[in-house]
């Protein structure tokens, strides 16, 4: 059914005409926002890091490639939330086999399981190079403060708190400025890629494409356009199917700002140590500890703490999304009650997928696996796993029966194409090169 201004309670993203330009901006900030800082993890930072300790500048062209790929996915996955009325799980549920579902769900569930355990471990490793108290103490803390937050705080309160944590990425900007790159290095190394025929070096893009398009993020964003839906009052599938032009200019800016600003801060991580790391043969880092203190002595403290402080703000951020897309994707397969808007009481078995994720992945720190390793390799599986579920998502977004008058258009859709095609072909040339 397809919703017209007339009959919307309020037009999601549209400010009243009296707001100037900047208001009525900041008003369109939402789940594409959350989205894109969220994709700055853990265990983005220490790809991110690998990349630019290994291969000093010659990786910073990758910002400026993947943010039109990144944008394209998640716009897809927006447009898909709001003109479906539905997440992605629900879509794959109603118009797809149970095994594509299932089989997107399970791989989906693994490996944030183990992204949570990297991300818990990275942060109370950053924690604990601060404070000195020792990580099981903060990994602990850390997972039984978020479980809390997500069982007994409203969706309001949660999605304005994760809008403000998004400032912490800040902390990468300000620290590459400690790092005093060459201002003609970045713009040649930026604009100018150097790629190189190795197995380490393709294993370490896919990584990079991995950590920047991830599956999880596909689900995250698509629920969240639902979850902005009921919060005007859309509260069944019928009210929320179909999309207005201003909502979709809306969803457009808001994910445009989020990618744009996600896909910076990889540049700035990168360009930190590059400046540092690398060109002070320090190329072979092992956990995301040894990257924050091994800028001190380069960058200077503040670049050590504002490294320090942004894995821990950047966790916070992620460790919830990371759980939430499990148990948004489970939830709607199964057709359980989902939404962060519900008291547990109400959406029992939705939070339930969400506490159980956040404790497996703390038992997997528990075990004592080096986090950046594991970080590193979760972002190689992302990796590997997107592009048919890239695929998926292109003819989902292209479907007259799914999405009405609201279908991709062409850019985007040939964007989904070529995504997946480049996501495909590096995955290929990695287990090529590797020996």
């Amino acid at each position: 059914m397809q919703q017209t201004a007339a009959t919307q309670p309020e037009v999601r993203g549209k400010p009243t005409l009296k707001f100037p330009r900047l208001r009525r901006w900041l008003h369109c900030l939402g789940p594409g926002l959350i989205t894109g800082a969220a994709d700055d993890d853990p265990s983005g930072i220490a790809t991110f890091s690998i990349a630019g300790a290994r291969f000093g500048f010659s990786t910073l062209w990758f910002a400026l490639f993947s943010f039109p790929l990144m944008a394209a996915v998640q716009m897809m996955c927006a447009r898909l939330g709001i003109a479906s009325g539905e997440g992605l799980g629900g879509v794959l549920r109603r118009y797809y086999p149970r095994w594509l579902l299932w089989g997107a769900c399970s791989l989906l569930l693994g490996a944030n399981i183990v992204n949570i355990g990297a991300d818990l471990a990275g942060m109370s490793d950053a924690t604990e190079m601060m404070t000195g108290i020792k990580t099981p103490f903060w990994a602990v803390l850390y997972a039984v403060f978020i479980v809390a937050s997500l069982l007994w705080l409203k969706y309001e309160f949660i999605v304005r708190m994760f809008k403000w944590l998004t400032l912490v990425l800040f902390s990468y900007v300000a620290a590459a400025f400690f790092a005093h790159p060459h201002i003609f290095t970045l713009l040649r190394f930026t604009f100018l890629p150097k790629l190189q025929w190795s197995g380490e070096y393709w294993t370490t893009l896919v990584g990079l494409l991995g950590t920047t398009i991830s599956p999880y993020l596909f689900f995250w964003q698509a629920a969240q356009e639902v979850e902005e839906e009921r919060a005007i009052g859309h509260n069944t599938w019928r009210s929320r199917r179909g999309a207005t032009p201003k909502e979709l200019d809306a969803a457009r800016t808001d994910v445009i700002t989020g990618m744009f600003f996600s896909n910076l801060i990889v540049y700035f991580i990168t360009a930190t140590t590059a400046a540092t790391l690398h060109l002070h043969g320090q190329t072979n880092i092992t956990t995301a500890r040894q990257a924050a203190e091994a800028l001190r002595p380069l960058a200077g403290n503040g670049a050590y703490w504002l490294f320090g402080l942004g894995l821990i703000g950047t966790g916070m951020l992620a460790v919830p999304v990371l759980a939430g897309s499990s148990a948004y994707a489970i939830a709607e397969g199964a057709t359980w009650r989902a939404s962060l808007d519900r008291k547990p009481r109400g959406a029992p078995k939705f939070y339930a997928v969400m506490a159980i994720s956040l404790m497996l992945g703390l038992a997997l720190e528990a075990m004592g696996i080096n986090s950046v390793k594991m970080l590193f390799w979760a972002a190689v599986a992302n990796g590997v796993l997107a592009p048919p579920l890239i695929v998926v998502l292109v003819l989902a977004t292209s479907n007259v029966k799914i999405m009405g008058n609201s279908v991709n258009p062409p850019v985007l859709r040939w964007l989904g194409w070529l995504t997946a095609a480049l996501m495909a072909l590096a995955a290929i040339a990695m287990f090529i090169t590797l020996k």
